[in-house]
């Protein structure tokens, strides 16, 4: 998992190894019929789907209703080395995540962070960072002196809102979910609790699929991803800027 270290780690090179020894067999095989497993399947999501909806309504974690929220979308750019990253941040699909992060953008708290942890051996994995104490252990500590967290958030596709506080395993849902962790993604760091994330995010350097369902996606880099790729662990993150679509932003402090 993708955790901040030390309990906040992120996911281990072993088992990352492991995932993509794992990850197919080469062999593919089509179907044109509909197993008792898939019906089942089917039947699973749409309950589970059903249920968490009534939730979300009710206010599936407490107090996540308070929280700052994207209704639509915005465009960030981040500034790495003197070069930009134009992000989209997406509150169509990923509310709660897309806001608490253009909300800290638009404080200031990345401002002068650094990326503490980047991984590219063996394999291009992420760039993470927003961690104002720089090692990987904090978060963002709002003006009641108390960390803000934010519930797990993800949307499966052909759902109409999000699951909060689950992944999609614990859910019991099979669908995808509609954002992915393709190169570029960004994506809010969690310890194992679901409702652990706070102000530290990655990029994704390379697909991930098998990341999907268990961390909360909420954007993607539109420009700039070779700036992405240039960073290194202790890089600094110059200036964050909301450039498009801040008056989006609901529930701000």
């Amino acid at each position: 998992m993708l955790l901040k270290a030390p309990k906040y780690f992120l996911v281990t090179l072993l088992v990352v190894g492991a995932l993509m020894l794992n990850g197919c067999s080469g062999q593919e095989v089509a179907s044109t019929t509909t197993s008792p497993d898939t019906v089942t399947e089917a039947n699973n999501d749409t309950t589970a789907q059903a249920t968490l909806a009534s939730e979300v309504k009710n206010e599936a974690v407490p107090g996540m209703n308070d929280l700052p929220r994207l209704e639509g979308n915005a465009t960030v750019v981040m500034t790495v080395n003197s070069s930009p990253i134009t992000i989209e941040v997406d509150g169509t699909d990923a509310p709660i995540s897309a806001g608490n992060f253009v909300d800290l953008v638009q404080k200031g708290v990345y401002d002068g962070l650094i990326f503490h942890r980047v991984v590219k051996d063996p394999q291009p994995f992420v760039a993470q960072g927003g961690d104002p104490k720089g090692n990987g252990t904090g978060g963002y500590v709002d003006k009641s002196g108390k960390e803000r967290t934010i519930p797990l958030e993800i949307k499966p596709q052909g759902a109409d809102e999000p699951i909060y506080g689950k992944t999609l395993e614990m859910a019991n849902i099979s669908k995808p979910p509609v954002l992915q962790h393709k190169a570029g993604a960004l994506a809010m760091a969690r310890s194992q609790s679901p409702n652990s994330a706070s102000s530290q995010f990655y990029f994704a350097l390379a697909d991930l699929a098998f990341l999907d369902g268990n961390y909360a996606v909420f954007g993607n880099v539109t420009d700039g991803m070779d700036v992405v790729n240039k960073i290194k662990q202790g890089d600094k993150i110059e200036s964050a800027k909301v450039t498009k679509g801040a008056e989006n932003l609901k529930n701000a402090e």
